[in-house]
């Protein structure tokens, strides 16, 4: 077989994590899928990990933090570890899992109490959600023009190709208008002007971008399932960083920075809503074929988005000691620890006289805008699981749509009074998702 003979010689000479022959390897786990991968690869894999994970001196190259990080994923059913964060490759891809080294409350923003300026971590997110975005699109075309046969296992129609496309610019379009480039989405051909923009904007990442991709199966819409989440991830990581910002505004009296950060990332929610609506052109039946590999692997595992609830307001004790809290031990221990949130930051900075008049209705506005976007994204994740679940328990060890019924109306703030807003009484995947 072709990987042995590469990998054995990659072994047998200079083992350099620089030329790591990735091609065959990624070419065998694409041809059956992760699940089904034979034991002699995953055992060469296993042997080469131990390898390169021996000590050295020093920080580790990037060209070997990228392999181990790959070779994680790729064994994570080797070795009995595989769950929703593995799945989604989000260390190869270097995204945050939601939990930082940072401790809570340190470098939020400056000595002064004023909040970091956001732009150039801002423009990293919307580059990789581009990047996301537009290696499914390119995926799509190859796929339908016969170009590749990776994944090649019940290939959607024609016009639900061309409703991804749609879908999938509307999606990319805010990211691209707040990089400069809205007349990309206007393009004749917007896919390969998507996968042009990734290339150009961050060429070092589509080596990331390729390892990141380890379905479980054959299924075409698994590659579409898996870019979807992704973004998601990206944007909740985005969401955290929002609302540790916020904190440090409120705790400094700062009503304006809390504020607008508050209200970048509504906007960055209620924006979202195209990638649900491309989740939902997913094959029912296509999507319970794959899904059944991907036992273990649950978005309640999500880090990113337990912290982003959790730095709203701490979880009541019944949510926190909940299997949802469970899953993310590491979130559920902050909290313990005292995390702040911007509820309680809020409440102090309220008592405390920083915030008044004006400034706190400026602010209070906001959570109730930003409370808004979240309860909508749970009302439509949940609409869309049952699209495609109805009764069937969840991936994850998890009971699936009823879970998602309970948790969805739970307050996202107390401190202010909220009435849903418009976006509460509609739905972005408008049922049928167009």
């Amino acid at each position: 077989m072709r990987f042995v003979r590469e990998l054995t010689s990659w072994l047998s000479g200079a083992a350099d994590a620089d030329s790591f022959p990735y091609s065959p390897v990624l070419a065998e786990f694409h041809r059956v899928g992760k699940h089904f991968v034979e034991k002699e690869l995953l055992a060469l894999l296993d042997k080469i990990r131990a390898q390169v994970s021996a000590p050295t001196a020093g920080r580790p190259a990037p060209a070997v933090g990228l392999l181990r990080d790959f070779l994680d994923v790729a064994l994570d059913k080797w070795d009995g570890r595989y769950d929703y964060r593995s799945y989604l490759a989000l260390r190869v891809l270097r995204l945050p899992c939601g939990v930082d080294d940072r401790p809570d409350g340190e470098d939020d923003g400056y000595a002064d109490g004023s909040v970091a300026q956001p732009d150039g971590a801002r423009r990293d997110r919307d580059q990789l959600l581009v990047r996301l975005v537009a290696d499914a699109l390119a995926f799509e075309l190859a796929a339908a023009s016969g170009a590749t046969d990776l994944l090649p296992e019940d290939r959607p129609s024609p016009e639900v190709v061309a409703k991804r496309h749609r879908l999938g610019v509307r999606a990319a379009s805010p990211a691209l208008a707040r990089l400069g480039l809205a007349g990309a989405a206007h393009d004749r051909e917007p896919a390969a002007v998507l996968r042009a923009l990734a290339a150009e904007h961050d060429p070092a990442g589509e080596p990331a971008l390729r390892l990141s991709m380890l379905p479980v199966y054959v299924s075409h819409d698994e590659y579409l399932f898996i870019r979807v989440l992704q973004a998601y991830e990206c944007l909740f990581a985005g969401l955290v960083e929002e609302l540790r910002a916020t904190i440090a505004a409120l705790r400094a009296g700062h009503a304006r920075p809390a504020a607008d950060r508050l209200a970048y990332a509504g906007e960055q929610l209620t924006a979202a809503g195209p990638l649900f609506s491309l989740l939902a052109t997913m094959q029912p039946t296509a999507f319970r074929t794959f899904r059944q590999y991907t036992e273990g692997a649950s978005a309640i595992q999500s880090r990113s988005y337990k912290l982003m609830e959790s730095l709203c307001r701490p979880p009541e004790g019944t949510r926190l000691e909940s299997p949802a809290y469970q899953q993310v031990p590491e979130v559920r221990d902050r909290v313990h620890a005292g995390q702040p949130s911007v509820d309680e930051a809020f409440r102090a900075a309220v008592r405390e006289g920083l915030l008044t008049g004006a400034d706190g209705d400026l602010v209070a506005r906001a959570m109730r805008a930003f409370a808004d976007a979240v309860l909508q994204w749970r009302r439509t994740h949940h609409r869309l699981a049952t699209r495609m679940l109805g009764p069937r328990p969840g991936t994850g060890y998890t009971e699936g749509t009823p879970y998602l019924a309970a948790v969805r109306s739970i307050p996202v703030f107390t401190s202010v009074a909220h009435e849903p807003g418009p976006s509460a009484r509609t739905d972005p995947t408008g049922g049928t998702p167009e």
